[in-house]
């Protein structure tokens, strides 16, 4: 029996209520959807305390796996409210993204920077490319070059960029 493109799933990014990220993801494990949202602990100060929380990387965004026949019963579960289209369809995010998103995640809370070699064949706002490591392939633009020991490339990545720590050594210019 062929494949039906209905029945093929596909990661898709909706935009939800602000701050029901948490909830909405949950949500949607519970209905047997696989939802991905992306966290990271951030140190908020109160007046008489400071806490670690989790937060979501891109506020008001869940990334859900599912297929064609499902956009319905993700548009009803309370809290979302559309999923991100382009053209009047919605748009799948690639698995090298998703992947790539979760990398930048479990580097960020390992809190690791890294090192860079020579930066002078680049500049800020400059096109680069991936060419190494589990990102390879991703595109995005130089933001900044910290303290001369790490390369800051901003990721699109469903219409917001994502700033990737990453060494000089995994990046080379590309020609617009």
């Amino acid at each position: 029996m062929p494949v039906s493109e209905n029945t093929i799933k596909k990661w898709h990014a909706l935009y939800v209520r602000s701050r029901a990220e948490k909830k909405i993801a949950a949500q949607l494990e519970e209905m047997g959807f696989d939802a991905y949202l992306p966290q990271i602990t951030v140190v908020k100060q109160w007046s008489d305390r400071r806490k670690k929380i989790q937060e979501p990387l891109f506020k008001s965004y869940v990334f859900v796996y599912s297929c064609d026949k499902d956009y319905l019963t993700i548009l009803n579960v309370y809290g979302v409210l559309r999923f991100v289209c382009f053209e009047h369809e919605a748009v799948v995010v690639p698995e090298n993204q998703i992947m790539a998103i979760k990398k930048f995640v479990n580097d960020y809370e390992k809190g690791e920077e890294f090192k860079m070699l020579n930066n002078e064949d680049l500049k800020v706002g400059q096109l680069v490319r991936i060419i190494n490591g589990p990102m390879k392939g991703l595109t995005g633009r130089l933001s900044s070059v910290k303290d001369k020991r790490r390369l800051i490339v901003h990721i699109d990545v469903v219409g917001q960029y994502i700033p990737v720590h990453i060494p000089r050594a995994k990046v080379e210019p590309i020609a617009e």
